[in-house]
């Protein structure tokens, strides 16, 4: 049977397909053989490429695997820039292993500037960072950080150098982020690079990170930078993993030139990263459960007597005593904290008596009592669901 017609037809392919899966170790040999002088152009095509994989798949004595590197290593990266062939090289990376699959790894490493800037090549070279081993991985981003000038500023060889930043590991970064020593400023006002230079200073070590911000602030560049629509990205970044003495010395740079990009999106954004920085270093302590800023608590209170604000935390209820509103008898003010608020004067009343428009709380377990002083203070019974309300002396005090 010649493999190569059927392969590449619409509905022959499943064929071959079907007879790879169920043909046992020595008939498998015979079809791969078949097939290995046209393995290529069956790569290559939108039919052929499914039956490849499915042969790469099960694939299982030595001599098979063999075969197909023979077939396959003088165009990897011819398959790796082809829509269909991308798929069959990254087929050989999941099922070969790393020793089996160096042919890949010579490949791109000693091409990785026209893989990583193609489409469908900067997916393989991640693929093949991935896939390779200890040493192999090492020598293969080493020969892309030879080469981090020429792919940080290409759509798609920015994404490679993010990808190594991302694998966290300072043995690949350090290196990748020193070789854009001297051009941070320029790179940072480019479209792609601009988002590399990003990646490094969030994942780069302190010293490093620190290197790079010291040399927009030295370049006499940060003015432009601030201006600049890819760039003002790198500076909150950098104002966000700064260490604390050089974001200082950053703020104190971007301060006076402020003023002049503040109506921007991106200066009010600058802006509002500075005044956390600074609200944040003003803070002495956090808020506690019974702090008045801490929304939704309901805090304890303070009795303030004579509009002073006492220490005294005992409780003294009286029929007039009240949550949040104040005394008819104009004497005991119950609020939170002891903070005494403006009071609200009625303006009949001639000795500064605050108006009565207390809520008097019943001990009753279902109804209060709210005085209207316009209709005479006529209770009006409003329903209150059942609450383990604490008490002080019997008194229901929230």
């Amino acid at each position: 049977m010649k493999l190569t017609g059927h392969a590449v037809d619409p509905f022959g392919n499943y064929l071959c397909q079907k007879l790879l899966e169920y043909s046992n170790d020595d008939q498998r040999t015979v079809l791969i053989n078949n097939a290995a002088p046209k393995m290529v152009q069956i790569a290559l095509n939108q039919h052929g490429t499914r039956a490849l994989q499915k042969m790469i798949e099960y694939i299982s004595a030595p001599e098979q695997v063999q075969t197909i590197i023979y077939a396959l290593k003088d165009r990897v990266v011819d398959l790796i820039q082809d829509l269909n062939g991308n798929h069959v090289i990254q087929k050989c990376l999941n099922r070969l292993t790393p020793e089996d699959a160096q042919f890949i790894f010579d490949a791109v490493g000693k091409n990785c500037v026209v893989v990583g800037t193609h489409r469908h090549g900067c997916c393989v070279l991640q693929r093949c960072i991935d896939h390779a081993s200890g040493h192999q991985k090492a020598h293969l981003i080493s020969q892309i950080t030879d080469n981090s000038y020429s792919l940080v500023q290409d759509p798609f060889g920015n994404y490679v150098l993010q990808y190594i930043v991302d694998l966290g590991e300072p043995v690949f970064t350090n290196p990748l982020c020193l070789g854009f020593q001297a051009s941070i400023p320029t790179l940072s006002k480019q479209k792609f690079s601009s988002n590399v230079i990003e990646k490094c200073i969030r994942g780069a070590e302190q010293s490093i990170t620190t290197m790079m911000i010291e040399e927009m602030l030295n370049s006499n560049e940060l003015e432009n930078m601030l201006r600049d629509s890819f760039a003002n990205y790198v500076v909150q970044t950098a104002l966000d993993y700064a260490a604390p003495e050089t974001k200082a010395r950053l703020i104190e740079a971007i301060r006076p030139i402020l003023p002049a990009i503040r109506q921007t999106p991106y200066g009010r954004r600058i802006q509002s990263k500075i005044t956390g920085v600074e609200v944040q270093g003003r803070l002495s302590g956090v808020s506690t459960p019974n702090d008045m800023t801490s929304p939704g608590q309901i805090p304890l209170g303070r009795l303030v007597t004579n509009g002073s604000a006492s220490g005294n935390y005992t409780h003294q209820p009286t029929n007039s005593y009240s949550i949040g509103g104040y005394s008819d008898q104009g004497q005991n003010v119950y609020q939170p904290n002891g903070i005494i608020p403006s009071l609200p004067f009625n303006n009949n009343a001639t000795n500064g008596t605050p108006t009565a428009h207390a809520q008097r709380f019943g001990n009753g377990p279902s109804a209060f009592n709210q005085f209207n002083p316009a209709i005479n203070h006529t209770p009006v019974q409003q329903p209150v669901p059942l609450y383990g309300r604490p008490q002080v002396n019997g008194f229901n005090y929230f």
